[in-house]
């Protein structure tokens, strides 16, 4: 006890020569007396948006999803595209790979071969719905009100809390809807390789336009994203609708766990194997180290003529080594 009264004192010597003080209190705070004060703050905030800077850029992002949801829709009449029918896997090609990665329905199998079915435009371009509010800063949704809002994409929300110009027409109408809008250009099949080419450029290129679009409104505009299940919400607070599918958790009785949301929770890339011409003609199991991956626009992009951006190259394996030949009889 001596030795400890000694260094404490020599601490206290050391540390007034720094002017160093220590100091205990308690306050009790009144938070009937501050939410007046809060609600004052959040009301001079609410002033500041939409930013005038930034509606270019969410218009950017508006014409980039149309067109990128035209492009995606033409190419597939070309290029055909298989789903998995018990997982949400996805090949771009005349048929399916053979690599056991299926997991099963209900993941009650693993490392299974997948069964292929006839992919659409919701396998490439995954749809992500959140609540749209009557403006951006207002009070949390509450369980109760969940069908009291309706639900439309992510992007939309974002582009419209960013002040892009939309009338509420487009809004209540099912014209946002991708694949009942949105079917291709007629006469696909007609199309010549430059001209496949051509669509598979711009559209690769609205891809790239919407995702740094995105990127660029999540620097100033908040978004939200649960930790344990896809759910997105974009404002500056999560919702309370109890819609959390993550039976782990069922102790908090469907309540989301908020973070915050990125690019890829409000675009998912949707990776997908990709196919070389160093590769054999189907994707076997034995050569899966081998394959490359891409995302999902990207590959369907660059099998028409595209070229896919530098960044995508290590991941694509395009100079990497050929897989093993075929199946083993």
């Amino acid at each position: 006890m001596a030795l400890r009264g000694k260094l404490w004192h020599c601490f206290l010597d050391e540390a007034s020569g720094f002017a160093i003080y220590a100091r205990f209190y308690s306050v009790k705070v009144d938070l009937k007396k501050l939410r007046p004060m809060i609600l004052k703050r959040i009301e001079n905030r609410a002033k500041e948006y939409p930013i005038s800077s930034m509606i270019p850029v969410a218009q950017d992002v508006l014409k980039a999803r149309s067109l990128l949801i035209q492009g995606v829709s033409t190419l597939m009449n070309v290029f055909p595209v298989m789903a998995c029918k018990f997982c949400p896997e996805v090949y771009i090609g005349e048929q399916g790979h053979l690599i056991q990665t299926c997991y099963g329905y209900k993941r009650r199998s693993k490392n299974q071969v997948h069964e292929w079915i006839s992919g659409s435009l919701n396998d490439i371009l995954v749809p992500v719905e959140t609540f749209h509010l009557q403006k951006m800063f207002q009070d949390v949704i509450k369980h109760h009100q969940r069908f009291d809002f309706d639900r439309v994409p992510a992007v939309f929300e974002l582009c419209l809390q960013a002040g892009a110009d939309l009338d509420e027409e487009n809004l209540s109408s099912s014209s946002w809807k991708s694949e009942s809008t949105f079917s291709g250009v007629h006469g696909t099949k007609s199309l010549s390789p430059d001209e496949l080419k051509f669509i598979a450029t711009g559209t690769l290129r609205a891809w790239e336009v919407l995702r740094s679009g995105i990127r660029r409104l999540l620097l100033v505009y908040p978004a939200k994203v649960c930790k344990y299940c896809s759910e997105v919400h974009v404002g500056p607070s999560g919702h309370k609708a109890r819609l959390c599918g993550v039976f782990k958790y069922e102790s908090w009785r469907g309540a989301h766990f908020w973070e915050k949301a990125d690019v890829d929770d409000l675009v998912p890339p949707k990776i997908v194997w990709r196919q070389r011409p160093q590769d054999p003609p189907v994707l076997v199991n034995e050569g899966r180290d081998f394959y490359g991956h891409a995302p999902a626009v990207v590959d369907l992009c660059t099998k028409a003529g595209a070229i896919a951006p530098a960044r995508y190259h290590s991941m694509m394996k395009v100079q990497g080594l050929p897989g093993p030949t075929g199946v083993k009889s």
